[in-house]
């Protein structure tokens, strides 16, 4: 697999540093978190299926689990001597975190001159927001991204996806993988520092027309992307469901309404957005009148991009998804979210395998040199709290 050989310590919890580390153990690095006394706080959040967490399963699969007290003269010593070995450390503490308990990147590359630390954080490790705690809804509203998603009711929107937190995991996941190849050339590492806010705006391309061309916040209902394009747009059925209009190109728009019987309207669809309510309120009243399964039939035979507003429960069991191996399933029946990142040769082979809290800490110090007696000591000085799983020995 392309990151076999590759070693990962990952410290962060929740959503953004943990995703990225399985992304990379799902394509052969070995991955070991560093969970805190309580453990990653995710193993006992939300539905439980078989007694794992679903939000756990999702992002712990074939990772290995340690305990080390960082403040501890012990523990801290044998973080530093993991940190020799491997080949990145993540960790999403607030800024000065790493500073204080004296694990920051100034330390670990006198240790490690070849290893990639990557920060993960709110706002990043500099600028007047940099100590302000943040979550992902946090984020997203500081960033403007919960204002353009208001509705049509021009209300803001609770955001259905963390997507400030998947955002950050996949910048810190292509910088961790650029510093990885360009260390192949200088034999240098580097250090990134992320931040979640950075990430998000850096997702905002094509939806900065009034910001940049007209300084003004743009109005969601009336942009192409948010509600002014008659085929751009939600509309719902007679049963109450709904289907979407998701292309805006003229010909898409030229056939729906030859077929509609109303090639008149395809004009408007050449105005700019926000001038197109005549043919949104026409399409509104047309698929009104019959449900969505009718809907499905009548766009069999027509080159237009729509698609049903499917619940995710159907969406996620939808065939396609099965077959691009999107949702799986390991040998105890439990299902899991498949690789989005599907390469000829060396495919990822996820290991389903989930850690129990600090199962692989003794295997860990004895691979950096320890003894039995030593690690026996170590526990005895809490230098580390032990698994209550049998280990198995690395």
């Amino acid at each position: 697999m392309k990151l076999e050989g590759i070693k990962v310590l990952d410290l962060s919890l929740f959503l953004p540093g943990p995703h990225l580390s399985m992304m990379m153990a799902d394509h052969g690095a070995e991955v070991i978190s560093l969970e805190p006394p309580g453990g990653e706080p995710i193993r006992n959040i939300g539905l439980k299926a078989n007694s794992e967490s679903v939000w756990f399963r999702n992002l712990y699969r074939g990772k290995k689990s340690i305990n080390l007290n960082l403040k501890s003269e012990e523990g801290k010593e044998a973080f530093l001597r993991l940190c020799e070995q491997v080949d990145v450390v993540i960790e999403a503490f607030r800024p000065g975190v790493v500073n204080r308990l004296g694990i920051d990147y100034g330390v670990l590359s006198q240790r490690n001159p070849k290893l990639v630390m990557c920060s993960i954080s709110a706002f990043g490790q500099t600028g007047p927001k940099r100590l302000k705690p943040a979550h992902d809804l946090s984020i997203e509203a500081d960033s403007g991204a919960v204002f353009i998603n208001q509705g049509q009711d021009g209300k803001p929107a609770m955001p259905g996806m963390p997507v400030a937190d998947m955002a950050a995991s996949l910048m810190a996941l292509n910088g961790i993988l650029m510093a990885l190849l360009r260390r192949e050339t200088t034999g240098q590492g580097d250090y990134l520092d992320i931040s979640m806010q950075d990430a998000l705006v850096s997702w905002y391309a094509n939806v900065m027309g009034p910001c940049f061309a007209e300084q003004r916040s743009p109005e969601p209902k009336l942009e192409r992307s948010w509600g002014g394009n008659a085929m751009y747009q939600l509309y719902q059925c007679a049963d109450g469901q709904y289907l979407s209009l998701g292309g805006s190109e003229l010909h898409f728009a030229k056939n729906l309404f030859t077929k509609l019987g109303r090639e008149d309207l395809y004009a408007l669809c050449k105005l700019p957005p926000g001038q197109q309510q005549t043919a949104i309120a026409f399409l509104r009243d047309t698929f009104i009148q019959q449900p969505l399964a009718y809907w499905q039939e009548w766009f069999a035979d027509i080159d237009v991009c729509w698609s049903p507003v499917q619940d995710l429960n159907s969406a996620i069991r939808d065939p396609h998804l099965a077959e691009r191996e999107m949702l799986v399933k390991d040998a105890d029946g439990n299902e899991h979210l498949g690789v989005p990142i599907k390469f000829l040769h060396e495919p990822a082979q996820p290991e389903y395998r989930l850690p129990a809290f600090s199962q692989d800490t003794r295997s860990v110090l004895l691979s950096l040199g320890y003894s039995q007696t030593q690690i026996d000591a170590m526990e005895a000085a809490q230098a580390f709290i032990p698994s209550t799983r049998e280990e198995v020995q690395s």
